[in-house]
């Protein structure tokens, strides 16, 4: 028996999903209808009674109506419903009448998303508190207390510089005599402290003890740089070793009471009022400033505290540039410019060492030394070259020995402050003649470092100490003209030695440094490196020739066989290169273009450059070199062939 048609069926069922669709839809008009209003009765419409798979299910009770959002295509004929059932929220199976008012419904409310509108990408989902607002100027001088501490600074900074005044005026009007001043600024400086002492026993009165034993520290301090500086009461070792004790124990007192502004207080203050007792910046006031640096690393070393480093670290710098000119004794000059490079170096190694993140302990790195190499502009020849040659053995033995314990940004600034001593020291040292092949000399131990440390920083050390090494050659060792024209006059034998050396060295330097970027991974196949490698290379080898032709007569006929030299062992190298890069791509490449390069000189130069027998030996030898190379490559090509193919 046949069943009914199931596309009848199917039309069925549809006409029943829509009626019931449309029977909700004007349910939820009515729940949003005003209470005011009645609601429209709904359409006449029976609903069918489901189908016996799926009875209907029995009508809640009444219950309050919750809001109902606003779905997307809503119409008045509610045909703009969306294809699936809204949610299943409590509402009155019947319509509301005027006995039966429908209440007052709140407005409806969109979704809350799960996420804070201030948190990272919607599609994190990771809830992120958002970031507090960055603090003013405004808002840390409106909160309370504020105010009492900024007036116990000032009148703190205020009252460190009437003691200074008065130290100047006494001297220069003769108040009482240089031992009651002396005394007296002790005494006010150890009731400071004393006052100090007493106010911090009460919590609320912490804020000023701190800016009043900051006072009396620095006001003792610069209590012994008066002692030691204008009245010569204390020779200047004993007048730092007070220095440093004052300052010492003021920033252990800071440490103790765990707070960085009593600590760049006392250094600050002192750095700043003490050239005014010393007349300006002279050397001592440079190692007062030291002895301020010295005091101040450890506690550093310990609390972290990077304003006091700066505080600490900047002001004897500076005052090593300042002081150049005031003296002009080459001893205390070096050893002022040495010993604030070494101070400053050894603090940043020891930070370092301690939090291999500080910041501060890089800057210190590589500004300490800097002074120092800025002095040998005042010194002589030999004492500038001694200053800069400690500086980059210093600086190049802390990279050598400590790269593998110091952080790595740590080590390259090292690395690079002793490349760049190392030059000032062969500058200095050196005429301009030797400085090339020195600067090329210390380009190819950097280089040679390179490869053994597998170390890209040497590898740049290298490649420019090799720039400013050729540009000094070309420039005044081997000029162009000295390979390209016939010299009018007679060239010393010394220089034509030097040229050779230098030539030499370069040519050694262009191999190696290629070398040891292909093992480093630093040139890629591009070729243009590669064609600049070879241009120093076919320079550095027509200076060897040319120089050493020249040393032997510089007539024209030991120019002229010079250029043939030249170019014949042009094409005896670009045979070695086919021959050894059978299998290596690279030298079969390099030996072509030798052998155009070759060519070229032989047509562009050799023809109108050369004359008589030494063109016809050019041509002839650079001839017979070619053909031997292209039948001795062709049959080394042939026999591999056969080889690979058995």
């Amino acid at each position: 028996m046949t069943g009914p048609d199931p596309l009848l069926k199917l039309a069925e069922e549809l006409g029943h999903l829509g009626r019931r669709l449309e029977a909700v839809g004007v349910e939820l008009r009515a729940v949003r209808t005003p209470t005011t209003t009645t609601p429209p009765e709904p359409a006449a419409t029976p609903v069918p009674t489901p189908a016996p798979a799926a009875p209907a299910p029995t009508a809640p009770a009444p219950t309050p109506v919750m809001a109902a959002p606003q779905w997307a295509g809503a119409t008045g004929s509610g045909y703009g419903q969306p294809a699936y059932p809204p949610p299943a929220w409590p509402h009155p199976m019947q319509h509301p009448t005027p006995q039966h008012p429908a209440p007052q419904q709140p407005m409806p409310q969109p979704l809350q998303p799960p996420f804070p509108q201030a948190g990272p990408a919607p599609w994190s989902g990771v809830p992120v508190a958002p970031r507090p607002p960055r603090t003013t100027l405004f808002d840390r001088l409106s909160k309370p207390g504020a105010g009492s501490r900024l007036l116990a600074w000032v009148g703190g900074a205020v009252t460190l510089l009437g003691v200074v005044m008065l130290l100047v005026l006494a001297v220069q009007r003769g108040y009482l005599g240089p031992v009651p001043r002396v005394v007296g600024g002790a005494l006010l400086g150890a009731a400071l402290i004393g006052i100090a002492l007493r106010l911090h026993r009460t919590e609320t009165a912490r804020t000023g003890a701190f800016a009043v034993a900051a006072t009396g520290f620095a006001v003792l301090y610069l209590d012994v740089v008066a002692a030691t500086s204008i009245y010569d009461y204390l020779p200047e070792g004993a007048g730092l070793a007070a220095g440093l004790a004052v300052a010492a124990g003021g920033l252990l007192l800071a440490m103790r009471w765990d707070s960085v502004a009593f600590a760049v207080g006392v250094v600050g203050a002192g750095a700043v009022c003490a050239p005014v007792l010393t007349a300006g910046f002279t050397p001592l006031l440079v190692a007062f400033l030291l002895v301020l640096k010295m005091a101040a690393s450890p506690v550093h070393l310990k609390r972290n505290w990077p304003a006091l480093a700066v505080t600490a670290g900047v002001p004897p710098l500076v005052a090593t540039v300042l002081a150049l000119g005031r003296t002009e004794d080459q001893v205390v000059l070096s050893v002022i410019a040495l010993a604030a490079a070494v101070v400053g170096v050894a603090a940043a190694v020891l930070t370092a060492r301690v939090r291999p993140d500080d910041r501060t302990a890089l800057g210190l790195a590589i500004g300490s030394p800097l002074p120092a190499l800025l002095t040998t502009a005042v010194l002589d020849r030999t004492w500038a070259a001694g200053l800069a040659g400690v500086i980059a053995a210093l600086m190049l033995a802390l990279w050598l020995f400590g790269r593998k314990s110091l952080p790595a940004p740590f080590a390259a600034g090292v690395a690079g402050v002793g490349v760049f001593a190392l030059f000032v020291t062969t500058t200095v040292a050196l005429d301009a003649s030797p400085r090339a092949a020195v600067v090329l000399g210390e380009a190819l131990v950097l280089a040679v470092l390179a490869t053994r440390l597998q170390s890209r920083g040497s590898l740049l050390g290298a490649a420019l100490f090799g720039g400013v090494g050729l540009v000094l050659t070309t420039a005044h060792v081997v000029p162009l003209r000295l390979l390209l024209v016939q010299q009018a006059e007679q060239i010393g034998t010394g220089r034509l030695l030097t040229g050779l050396l230098t030539s030499v060295v370069l040519l050694v330097l262009a191999v190696v440094l290629a070398w040891a970027a292909a093992r480093l991974g630093v040139l890629a196949r591009h070729p243009a490196p590669w064609i600049g490698i070879g241009l120093v290379v076919l320079y550095a080898a027509a200076g060897v020739v040319m120089c050493g032709a020249l040393s032997v007569s510089q007539s024209v006929t030991g120019f002229l066989f010079g250029h043939t030299v030249v170019t014949v062992s042009w094409t005896v190298a670009a045979l070695v290169l086919l021959v050894r890069g059978i299998d290596v791509r690279s030298l079969r490449v390099a030996g072509l273009v030798l052998v155009g390069a070759a060519v070229a000189k032989l047509l562009l130069f050799d023809l109108s450059a050369l004359d008589g027998i030494a063109r016809v030996l050019a041509f002839i030898g650079a001839g017979l070199v070619l053909l031997t190379a292209g039948t001795r490559y062709a049959k080394l090509v042939a026999t591999r062939r056969i080889s690979a193919n058995s």
